[in-house]
């Protein structure tokens, strides 16, 4: 991965929306600067913001998600906003609020989310590998009502406190988006990056969080869950080990399981599926504006 490259990417598009060398000071007097890979489906937008007065809390809702912003050491704010890879192209608001004891101040902006087309692949395969025999249709409903319930809610703080590392050392692929079609049969797209990782790979956290997965599952082979806090969570799949437990805490660079095959997969590669508020983003765009710099 080229972070050099992705720095200046990142660089580019800061400017082209801030007005100062501070950022761009929104209608509420709040000074709003934004930072993104790009302004696309599968894209994480970082919000900057320096508040009017003291307040108790800042947010930013965004594509009819609330994204809870979190303090900095200079007392600025950050908060973290996802674009869904299904999100329409077209003009949008976002919502900066910050709480205080006299009342909320506001303060808006628009964000202009560009088009992505996304690659397609055309594969003919076992029908097996299509469609669950009808016994598995109980448990992959099971799983799917696990996930569910995962996701409902996350840590209310922050859980890591410094950048997000890849959790291998190897080179992601560009599959992250990619409608495929099996046998004619027109399926998700893949809402993760695959890492191209030899069997039995350390696979370290992203960054540090609680685990609120670590069993095996239908689709995803072992798994583990980890949520970093404010609606942020890392899926790591395919393990052919799993190091944690359900409820344990972990450290950036903690190791949690190994690179494996399990699942519906037809090799050994590490699957790191990100999401944010509900919002499916391309981890590599994570790394991209939260990442650490060489």
């Amino acid at each position: 991965m080229n972070t050099r490259r992705a720095a200046a990417c990142v660089a580019i598009l800061w400017l082209a929306f801030a007005q100062s060398p501070h950022g761009q000071r929104g209608n509420g007097g709040i000074v709003v600067a934004v930072a993104s890979r790009s302004l696309q489906p599968g894209e994480l937008i970082v919000f900057t913001l320096t508040p009017v007065g003291e307040p108790s809390s800042m947010d930013v809702t965004l594509f009819g998600r609330h994204a809870p912003g979190f303090r900095l050491s200079d007392g600025r704010w950050r908060a973290l906003v996802g674009i869904d890879l299904d999100q329409k192209p077209g003009t949008y608001e976002a919502v900066i609020t910050e709480g205080r004891s006299a009342g909320p101040v506001r303060a808006t902006r628009q964000v202009i989310v560009k088009p992505k087309v996304f690659p397609t692949r055309t594969l003919t395969v076992s029908p097996d590998f299509v469609n669950p025999a009808p016994e598995q249709q109980e448990r992959i409903a099971g799983d799917s009502a696990f996930l569910k319930q995962v996701f409902s809610s996350s840590a209310p703080t922050r859980l890591w406190s410094q950048s997000f590392t890849p959790p291998v050392p190897d080179p992601a692929n560009s599959r992250f988006g990619t409608r495929s079609v099996f046998n004619g049969e027109k399926r998700n797209p893949h809402a993760g990056a695959d890492f191209l990782s030899p069997l039995g790979r350390p696979i370290k956290a992203p960054n540090s969080g609680h685990i609120v997965a670590a069993r095996e599952l239908f689709f995803t082979g072992n798994v583990v869950i980890i949520d970093h806090g404010l609606g942020t969570f890392s899926l790591l799949a395919h393990l052919s080990r799993i190091d944690v437990k359900e409820g344990d805490d972990v450290k950036i660079g903690d190791v949690v399981g190994l690179v494996g095959a399990t699942g519906r997969v037809t090799g050994p590669h590490l699957h790191w599926a990100l999401t944010v508020q509900g919002a499916r983003v391309d981890p590599v765009s994570l790394l991209a504006v939260l990442g650490a710099k060489e």
